[in-house]
């Protein structure tokens, strides 16, 4: 789903957060950029405390002045947006910050692949005319909702824009497994662990244990066992309203850990048991241009394309 930007100003106020790698100069520079120009512009910028001391920065030296705030979890309160800087770990950071408030997501790439990111480096000038003109729109991504349960309690609870995984804890035991969708028993597998993806993870963890790639648009989930001994043992995709279940088997003599977006995890004893489901939030993503997702595959992955004419060419041909 997208929405217009202008149908998301409340008042006279903008606002927005901005969140940087600050353990990277080039992030560092990124983010003095925006401050500047942003404020330059009668936008107000919100800065995390410590963020704003690595940055150097002196709130009473812009125009208007800088909001700090010390808050994490309500960094992003009043603000149209979040700007961060860096790579799909910083924008994974972002998404947890601001998750609660549903503030869209702007991720400027600094890293590697950036497949979060709507925006490179290069391009922050337009970046930042297109933030001002408000000449973006938002897109709600599928997100995972995560309850981890022992001796049927629960434990833990969290959510997870790209995947949740349970994986073995010790690298020399295997972690015996069964996996339950829509409450019905469907494998018991030795394993090192199970993924479950969103479409916005099928890129990451997913695509790496060879899952298969999911266009955003495709409302599913992505099951895939991690090195798993069994005959049935391959990705699988099931609806967005399944409810996937992994119980990690009382008898088996290793533990296991559940890491959501690779970011937070509990540990997980025998007889522990876990559920995933569509999450009740999605994450809203900026968008600052509506290209097709597969120039994105072919961009971020480098993917070689030549000799493709394209229709056009081909009706050409046929005439």
């Amino acid at each position: 789903m997208t929405e217009p930007a202008a149908a998301r100003a409340v008042d006279d106020v903008r606002r927005v957060l901005v969140l940087a790698h600050i353990g990277r100069d080039a992030a560092r520079d990124v983010a003095r950029s925006f401050v500047k120009e942003l404020t330059g512009h009668g936008i107000v910028v919100r800065l995390l405390r410590n963020e704003a001391d690595a940055l150097g920065l002196d709130p009473a030296g812009y125009a208007p002045a800088i909001e700090l705030t010390d808050s994490e979890t309500d960094a992003s309160h009043g603000c149209e947006l979040t700007v961060v800087i860096g790579g799909d770990g910083s924008i994974l950071r972002a998404v947890e910050l601001t998750h609660e408030r549903l503030t869209p997501v702007l991720g400027v790439n600094l890293g590697h692949v950036g497949f979060l990111a709507e925006a490179e480096v290069e391009d922050v000038a337009n970046t930042i005319d297109a933030i001002v003109a408000q000449r973006y729109t938002t897109e709600d991504r599928l997100t995972l909702d995560v309850r981890a349960y022992h001796d049927g309690e629960l434990v833990y609870s969290t959510f997870a824009l790209n995947e949740a995984s349970v994986e073995k804890a010790a690298r020399e035991r295997m972690l015996e497994v069964v996996v339950e969708i829509d409450a019905r028993p469907l494998s018991r597998w030795g394993c090192d662990g199970v993924v479950c993806a969103t479409p916005t993870g099928s890129t990451a963890y997913n695509f790496s244990a060879g899952g298969p790639v999911v266009w955003p648009q495709v409302e599913a989930l992505c099951v895939v066992p991690l090195s798993a001994h069994a005959l049935f043992a391959r990705p699988m995709v099931v609806a967005p309203s399944s409810v996937i279940a992994i119980e990690v088997l009382a008898g088996s003599e290793g533990s296991g850990v559940l890491w959501c977006d690779g970011r937070r995890s509990v540990d997980l004893p025998p007889g522990a048991r876990i559920e995933v489901s569509r999450g009740a939030r999605p994450v809203r993503l900026v968008r600052l241009h509506q290209a097709p997702f597969t120039d994105r595959l072919v961009a971020k992955f480098d993917l070689s394309v030549e000799g493709w004419r394209g229709a056009g060419e081909q009706r050409r041909l046929r005439q």
